[in-house]
């Protein structure tokens, strides 16, 4: 028989946690099964059971029929986000949506830092922010919680607006619009509206957006809103950082973030003045990461973190995650940020290296995916801006980089990593500033030991 949603959320009180993994099993928690193009999470049931697990969720009623643990639904997945939105509508605590092309999770965990100084704040966990991972991050809540931040990834459109009923974000922000997952969402536009699902939400619901005002893509998104919402549909508040623009004044609530900062330096690390005329010094390079920073220090100014406490913040995050990370190794240094590249990352990151001063500089750069019909196009214009960078050493990696040779005729080519681990070996590299980026495919991070 099939168990309700209310049913279930009754017996997921029972639980200490919740997993879709049989390497992941907690005493007591509750076992998701889920089902893919390659793996069936119902066959693993009975072991999840048999390593702790206090119940199992499933929806092949064979499996179900062997084990009184295994509770019955329809749809493993569909059950899983209906029982986060249940239990989202039991929390009354202030929820932050965060979206965007690029800097989410560095965004996110900016954020999580500053407020963390005065709440107990939860955060989406490394990577956790699809159609499985939100509700996860919704389901780890609990009482003690004062805060939360959830990261909200798509590759196609209405998927914002999915992740959106399930967290229910009572505050939120985009990062950015730029050129990511252009195969799924089917051009840049269609991106600019995926992204804007969740600006849709938070005005059709009444709730907190922050917008930077210095974003012309994301302020034109707002004003949208207000001109074809109903004038009961609209945001409770805008807040805009780093200032408001005399401009952006049109909605009913519109106010500023009392925290004007001023960028001093940009590379090799962000270096800002507070405003009480302070200089903090960043372990993050570049002015993308520098508005990473700005949405931070607004959402803290905004939920009353002093100023002082949300600086320490910024100042002591030190990316772990390979994104924006600046290495020691030897006499070089190594700028990874090899988590995921998409033309407007790539393109941002390497204007920001091309200025940074460095007696000798290389980049090692790698595919960047799901472009479509786009990724030639795209990596040809990448070969054009990688030339005008005058690198001393290019270093190319994937099979679409060979779009980008005709403008590098000294640039060196590997197909595939295993060529660019036994070159990199044989020509050692002394003094040397380098950047490693390429799409999460092509794990480039693994260079880094031959560096």
């Amino acid at each position: 028989m099939l168990i309700t949603t209310d049913q279930l959320y009754h017996k997921f009180q029972e639980c200490t946690g919740i997993s879709t993994d049989t390497r992941r099993i907690t005493p007591d928690c509750l076992f998701v099964a889920l089902k893919g193009a390659n793996f069936d999470g119902n066959q693993f049931a009975e072991q999840a059971l048999a390593e702790g697990a206090r119940y199992a969720l499933v929806d092949d009623v064979t499996v179900a029929d062997r084990n009184p643990q295994c509770l019955l639904v329809s749809d493993g997945l569909t059950a899983l986000q209906d029982l986060a939105r249940h239990h989202r509508q039991t929390l009354t605590i202030p929820v932050i949506g965060l979206t965007g092309s690029n800097g989410k999770t560095t965004t996110k965990e900016l954020i999580a830092a500053v407020l963390s100084k005065k709440y107990l704040t939860y955060a989406t966990v490394g990577n956790l922010n699809n159609h499985i991972g939100v509700p996860l991050t919704i389901l780890s809540l609990n009482e003690q919680h004062e805060l939360a931040v959830v990261e909200m990834g798509a590759n196609h459109q209405k998927e914002i607006e999915l992740l959106c009923s399930i967290a229910q974000p009572t505050h939120g922000l985009i990062t950015n619009v730029g050129k990511a997952h252009l195969e799924g969402f089917g051009g840049i536009e269609g991106v600019r509206k995926g992204k804007g699902e969740l600006y849709d939400y938070l005005a059709q619901h009444g709730r907190t957006v922050f917008i930077n005002s210095r974003d012309k893509t994301l302020m034109a998104m707002y004003r949208e809103r207000l001109k074809t919402l109903r004038s009961d549909t609209v945001f409770a508040e805008a807040i805009f950082y780093p200032a408001v623009e005399a401009a952006a004044v049109e909605a009913a609530a519109v106010e500023s973030s009392e925290t004007p900062i001023e960028l001093l330096q940009e590379s090799p690390v962000v270096i800002y003045r507070d405003s009480a005329g302070q200089a903090i010094t960043t372990h993050l390079p570049g002015r993308y990461n520098f508005e990473n920073m700005t949405g931070a220090l607004a959402i803290g100014d905004y939920f009353g973190v002093s100023p002082d406490e949300a600086n320490h913040a910024i100042a002591d995050y030190n990316p772990t995650n390979n994104r924006s990370q600046v290495i020691p190794k030897g006499t070089n240094t190594v700028l990874l940020d090899a988590y995921n590249a998409n033309p407007s990352s790539m393109a941002a990151a390497i204007r920001q290296f091309a200025a940074t001063p460095a007696k000798r500089k290389a980049v090692i750069l790698g595919d960047m995916y799901e472009l479509g019909t786009e990724s030639e196009a795209e990596h040809t214009a990448l070969g054009k801006l990688i030339a005008e960078g005058k690198f001393d050493l290019v270093i190319l990696a994937g099979k679409d980089m060979q779009y980008a040779l005709p403008f590098l005729p000294k640039a060196y080519y590997f197909p595939d990593k295993f060529s660019l681990h036994n070159w990199l070996m044989d020509n050692p590299m002394t003094d040397t500033h380098v950047l490693v980026k390429g799409s999460r495919g092509m794990s480039l991070e693994s260079v880094v030991p031959f560096i």
